[in-house]
């Protein structure tokens, strides 16, 4: 069974679609299958990876609202191993037409178990807020990932975020662990990037990777060329601290696997 990870943090432009664009593409550079759900109506994961949402014959929406299945929804990307169920504005509009359906927090979930087996890791690329779909998305995962800028306001949002999580806990989906919080646009030079690692390090100790990614230019211009880090300038910083994480990732999991 692949192991399904959303990346979700209610607070804008903390990195959770770059970090979702390059993850992905550094885990199939490890070997690994991977697939990303574009859960977020803006579909940058989508555009990230160079593909025009007009040309899909169907999308996230169409899962969620209309029962598509989500094998055959998806699209290759140009990395090897690595699949996308992409994203249009039309998913802004999903929440609504859910509303009434039953068990509507569990829709996600039902779609994701069938290709889990699939794929070694499938990512959801969740969108700025806690709504319905972003609860979706943490009923459907294993885990989340928390990126989290290294700003001054970078903490405040996070007890809201941490309260939703321990609400979908207890009522939806018990098994959800928090895969660890990621530091993202950190600037070594910054004492206030420093002092912000080294709080997050004493409220939330081992959650927090020990990658950082850094803030990086060829990270910021990659997906206006469709590419991932790792294609656009495979010795950028921002590739090389991506597949840094992939790898803590996939050792974290083969340890928690030996363990068991």
């Amino acid at each position: 069974m692949g192991k399904i990870i959303a990346i979700a943090n209610q607070k804008g432009g903390v990195g959770k679609t770059t970090t979702t664009i390059n993850l992905a593409a550094s885990l199939a550079n490890e070997g690994k299958k991977a697939l990303i759900i574009d859960a977020d109506p803006q579909a940058n994961a989508t555009s990230g990876y160079g593909i025009d949402p007009r040309s899909m014959t169907s999308s996230i929406y169409e899962c969620l609202v209309d029962g598509y299945p989500v094998d055959g929804s998806q699209v290759a990307t140009c990395v090897e191993g690595l699949d996308l169920v992409g994203s249009r504005i039309d998913l802004a509009g999903a929440e609504l037409e859910l509303i009434n359906r039953p068990s509507r927090e569990k829709v996600l979930d039902g779609l994701l178990r069938p290709v889990a087996d699939k794929y070694d890791y499938v990512l959801i690329d969740c969108s700025p807020s806690l709504g319905l779909i972003t609860v979706n998305a943490l009923t459907a995962a294993d885990s989340v990932i928390i990126p989290v800028q290294a700003e001054y306001f970078a903490l405040e949002g996070i007890s809201k975020l941490m309260n939703t999580i321990r609400i979908i806990k207890s009522r939806l989906n018990p098994n959800l662990e928090i895969e660890g919080f990621l530091l993202t646009m950190y600037d070594a030079r910054l004492r206030l990037a420093n002092q912000i690692y080294e709080e997050l390090k004493s409220y939330f100790g081992e959650m927090v990777f020990d990658t950082v990614i850094p803030r990086n230019i060829r990270l910021s211009e990659a997906p206006s060329h469709g590419l991932p880090a790792l294609q656009y300038d495979p010795e950028s910083r921002g590739a090389t601290s991506h597949i840094l994480l992939a790898k803590e990732i996939i050792n974290k999991h083969r340890h928690n696997k030996a363990k068991h």
